[in-house]
């Protein structure tokens, strides 16, 4: 689990799209996550949660 999350955190500060301003703010939750167990559910909770609401915008846009 925690090689998963440093290749996250690797990917992140690589990324291009990403804003500079968000960087920060994701890196603290990975650096939080890595330390917990349950850390892979509350990604994935969060994740659905987000596609959940980032879906119908998408799907207007015609990009789903």
């Amino acid at each position: 689990m925690q090689a998963k999350i440093e290749q996250v955190i690797k990917t992140v500060l690589e990324s291009e799209t990403i804003s500079e301003e968000s960087k920060p703010l994701i890196l603290e939750k990975l650096h939080e996550w890595k330390e917990e167990k349950d850390a892979l559910a509350e990604v994935s909770v969060r994740f659905e949660t987000w596609w959940m609401e980032m879906e119908p915008i998408f799907a207007e846009l015609g990009w789903i």
